[in-house]
């Protein structure tokens, strides 16, 4: 059997969620190649030493400029925040090495699109994390929508709700830093109903929207896990510079509209993600926090019994459910990892493509950006002019 020795940066909230998705692959799918997990990076010894014997790693590294030189490692994984996608990616690709990024892509569209040039100059596979096209649901969400079962797509509406920094004494945390994570709820959350809406319903045309900031300072951080953080009474604050929450509507080259909201200021939501889809013969409906469940409206049931439908995606025959549990017996957020992972290193083995690839991931970056722009001017942007 052939073989793929992973180099993992970064071993917090991602780099857990990955870890576990390399070691749970070859146990539950018929996986073309063994994954040997070498070596997991991280800044801080102590830490990644700590997470190496953990989470089963071979070994480990303080510098990522060592990891993706080393030899042994064929496979470089990047979960690391957001404003070291690039260098790393980079770097990566000019090694040779194969790389899986987390998502957003990089701190714009212009560093995106240099990442992607990258990977295919150099002739590496490449995919971007974008986890929740891999819920089961999702998968048989798609195949419905690509069979016709819900004719023509009129509307799309989604929305990813969070509630972790309503306290105005929550700490800086990186996610909230501009020339770390580029973007706020829009990049962090939005992204991924960006991503589904593309690979449910097609290309963004056009978008116009609107963003707020509503707590402009925060206690600077003491310290911080996954995403959890520490401050010290009556710390330095620093500044706010993304958003809290962002609005927008936007039109699709299939002519459809969309209505989006991401914000992390919605009491009493956890990781509320959300997508309906429209069409003019049906329906269909995901909530992440009921992820084994899909919400179907035929309009061709017969008249007086029509109604949504509730489908438990759990059965052997939805998308990768045979290699799980009996029917009815749910998985959960880790196991869309697994999947991505599984695709990613099949994809690999077979010579073909990746996805959702680095590309994919320039385009996401570019709805963000045209709904920056549409902020920010209070005008629509197309995004063909990006």
């Amino acid at each position: 059997m052939k073989e793929i020795n992973v180099g993992l940066v970064g071993y917090k909230f991602m780099g857990k969620a990955h870890s576990n998705a390399f070691k749970r692959v070859g146990m539950f799918f018929d996986c073309p190649v063994q994954i040997n997990m070498r070596a997991i990076c991280g800044r801080d010894e102590a830490g990644v030493s700590k997470a190496a014997r953990k989470f089963g790693w071979d070994s480990y590294e303080t510098s990522w400029e060592k990891l993706v030189t080393r030899d042994d490692i064929g496979l470089v994984d990047i979960t690391a925040p957001s404003d070291a996608h690039k260098v790393i990616a980079l770097a990566a690709a000019e090694n040779g090495k194969n790389i899986f990024c987390e998502k957003p892509l990089a701190l714009s569209l212009e560093d995106a699109r240099e990442m992607l040039a990258s990977v295919e100059k150099n002739g590496v596979a490449h995919q971007i994390g974008f986890n929740y096209r891999f819920a089961p649901a999702v998968r048989l969400m798609k195949q419905i929508i690509d069979d016709g079962k819900i004719g023509a797509i009129r509307h799309v509406r989604a929305s990813y709700l969070q509630d972790f920094i309503i306290d105005p004494d929550f700490p800086l945390i990186w996610r909230l830093q501009k020339e770390v994570c580029g973007s706020g709820s829009l990049g962090d959350l939005g992204a991924h109903f960006i991503d589904l809406a593309r690979y449910l319903c097609g290309e963004f045309k056009s978008v116009a929207g609107m963003q707020k900031t509503f707590i402009k300072s925060r206690p600077k951080v003491q310290s911080m896990t996954g995403l959890s953080a520490s401050a010290d009474a009556g710390a330095e604050r620093g500044e706010v510079d993304v958003d809290d929450g962002t609005v927008f509507i936007a039109e699709f080259a299939n002519g459809a509209l969309g209505v989006f909201e991401a914000t992390r200021f919605a009491q009493g939501h956890k990781n509320d993600l959300s997508i309906e889809i429209n069409g003019d013969k049906g329906s269909l409906k995901f909530v992440f926090e009921r992820m084994n469940e899909l919400q179907y409206f035929s309009a061709a049931d017969e008249p007086g019994l029509q109604g949504f439908r509730l489908i438990q995606a759990s059965e052997g025959i939805h998308p990768y459910m045979s290699a799980w549990w009996p029917a009815g017996h749910v998985i959960g957020y880790e196991h869309t990892f697994v999947h991505e992972m599984f695709e990613f290193v099949s994809a690999i083995d077979a010579g073909r493509p990746a996805s959702p690839s680095f590309a994919d991931g320039v385009e996401c970056s570019r709805v963000i950006r045209a709904v920056e722009l549409a902020s920010e001017r209070r005008a629509a942007v197309d995004i063909d002019t990006l």
